[in-house]
């Protein structure tokens, strides 16, 4: 791969203040691109991401938006524009996620999950779906593990990510030929969070057990496949590839 593949294109990606965002927002400025990235409520943190893309030599910003809102969208997409005169890649990436017994998830839980994890990409894409067609772009949605297989704590995330996956295929033939459309879904990613029901390290040396590959994944393995995407073939649409270490073969 040569040393700047996104040299003179722009990126955004959508909650990317912290986690595993920033870290494809970093991957994307390391190959050259010009980032925006959004956040809803990490301005702080988000600022810091701007400015360690910057220290990379491309340009960057941070867009206040909420992915659930048609006209905060719009307004970040302008943004973006407004910056950069192109948008050639857009990764979703924002999304909410909790643990719930699924008797007791509220409609009011149910909503909130979809609203972000499968209408906020729906209407990113929608909005930025122009310019992506002027410049031959590629859309990478952030799914998981858990819209293939079934987790009986998360059904409402587990439903909101099966839907992008589906999403993620629909749109791959409706945005063609014009426009790649592919979907990375991660296993578990260490990130340090307390789950409830355990502590991280305890959840952390469970799930690497049960991988084949023997550890937990990192913010950088779902980048680099975000990468690929981004960087690879433009024939290539309309997959989901699962980033889980084999975990979820067992």
């Amino acid at each position: 791969m040569q040393a700047n593949p996104l040299h003179g294109k722009s990126a955004i990606v959508t909650g990317a203040a912290r986690r595993i965002g920033c870290e494809i927002a970093l991957a994307l400025g390391r190959a050259g691109a010009d980032v925006a990235i959004t956040y809803l409520n990490s301005c702080a943190e988000a600022s810091k991401t701007v400015r360690d893309i910057e220290a990379l030599g491309c340009r960057a910003a941070a867009i206040e938006c909420d992915v659930r809102s048609e006209a905060s969208v719009r307004q970040a997409v302008a943004a973006t524009i407004a910056s950069f005169g192109r948008l050639d890649i857009l990764v979703n990436n924002a999304a909410v996620f909790e643990s719930v017994a699924l008797e007791k998830i509220s409609l009011e839980q149910w909503d909130t999950i979809f609203d972000t994890n499968t209408r906020g990409p729906f209407l990113v894409a929608r909005e930025a779906l122009d310019h992506l067609r002027a410049a031959q772009g590629r859309i990478v949605n952030i799914g998981s593990l858990g819209g293939i297989h079934p987790w009986a704590g998360h059904a409402h995330y587990c439903a909101s990510k099966a839907a992008l996956h589906m999403l993620t295929q629909t749109m791959a033939k409706a945005f063609a030929p014009e426009v790649s459309v592919n979907c990375v879904a991660p296993g578990w990613i260490d990130l340090g969070l307390v789950e409830p029901g355990g502590e991280p390290e305890e959840n952390s040396r469970r799930f690497a057990a049960r991988t084949p590959m023997r550890r937990n994944g990192t913010a950088d393995d779902v980048a680099q496949a975000v990468l690929f995407f981004a960087t690879g073939p433009g024939f290539v649409t309309g997959q989901i590839l699962t980033v889980d270490g084999g975990l979820g073969l067992t």
